[in-house]
C-alpha cells in the first residue's frame, strides 16, 4: 500500500521525467542479507521492534542519544534471505522490523520500549494503519530474559492505563534471524524525504498517535 501512495505522486509530479528516479523505481530488489554479531558495535546491545512500515520505525529511535543506528529488515519468519517484495506480498512468514543498536549506558531498554509503544496501534492484528497485512503486523523480539521481563512490564503498564479500549495484541517472542533490508530502504526517510513524508502524511499514522497520546506522545529523553 505504501508503494502505491508513493507512486501516485510520482505519476502526478512526473518524476518519471528525471532519469535518476526512473532508475529508483525500475531497479532489481535483492535479497537481502542476514545480520551478524560483528556488525553490532561493540558494547552495544540491540533492540528489535516491528512496528508497521520499517520506513517510519527508524527516525523515533535514530534521533535518540545513546543510538548508533537503526537497521530496517525483516524477522519472525522462516525463509532465508527474504526480498522485499516476497515479505510485503505476504509471500513469507516475516514482519518488517527494525532493530536498534543502542548504548545501554547512555539509553535504557525500557526507553525503547516506551519509544516503541507511541509509533504503533497495539490493538490491530491485521497490520498498521493504512498498510495492511500479517506482514505488517506489531512485534517485540527479546534477546535476553532481562529484555523479555521489561518487554512483558512494560505491555502490562501500558494495558493498566486504559488508554486502548480494546485489547493489547502485541506479542512478546524471542528474537529470531534478522535479515536486513535492501539497501534502499535504508534510512529511507532522509535519502527519499519528499516520498517518505508524502506517505506518512497519508497514512494515517500521525492520527492515530496524536489522537490516543496527545501530548504525552513526545517523551523527554535526549536526542542527538
Amino acid at each position: 500500500m505504501k508503494w502505491i501512495l508513493v507512486a501516485v505522486v510520482t505519476v502526478v509530479l512526473g518524476i518519471f521525467l528525471i532519469p535518476e528516479a526512473y532508475a529508483y523505481f525500475t531497479k532489481r530488489s535483492y535479497e537481502s542479507e542476514a545480520v551478524t554479531d560483528t556488525e553490532i558495535p561493540e558494547n552495544y546491545d540491540v533492540a528489535t521492534f516491528a512496528g508497521g512500515c520499517f520506513w517510519c520505525m527508524e527516525p523515533p529511535f535514530e534521533k535518540l542519544a545513546g543510538v548508533d543506528e537503526v537497521v530496517s529488515g525483516y524477522t519472525g519468519g522462516e525463509e532465508v534471505n527474504p526480498s522485499y517484495e516476497e515479505v510485503t506480498s505476504g509471500e513469507t512468514s516475516h514482519l518488517e522490523a527494525v532493530q536498534v543498536y543502542f548504548d545501554p549506558s547512555i539509553i535504557s531498554y525500557e526507553d525503547l520500549l516506551e519509544v516503541f509503544w507511541r509509533q504503533i496501534n497495539p490493538t490491530d492484528d491485521e497490520g498498521q494503519f493504512i498498510d495492511r497485512g500479517y506482514q505488517y503486523t506489531t512485534g517485540i523480539f527479546y534477546h535476553s530474559e532481562d529484555q523479555r521481563t521489561a518487554a512483558e512490564n512494560s505491555k502490562s503498564a501500558l494495558d493498566n492505563t486504559g488508554r486502548y479500549e480494546d485489547e493489547i495484541v502485541t506479542p512478546i517472542k524471542e528474537a529470531q534471524e534478522f535479515y536486513k533490508a535492501e539497501e534502499y530502504h535504508q534510512d529511507y526517510y532522509k535519502e527519499n524525504e519528499w516520498r517518505y513524508d508524502y506517505y506518512r502524511g497519508n497514512s494515517g499514522r500521525d492520527d492515530y498517535l496524536n489522537e490516543i497520546w496527545g501530548e504525552d506522545r513526545k517523551l523527554d529523553l535526549p536526542q542527538k
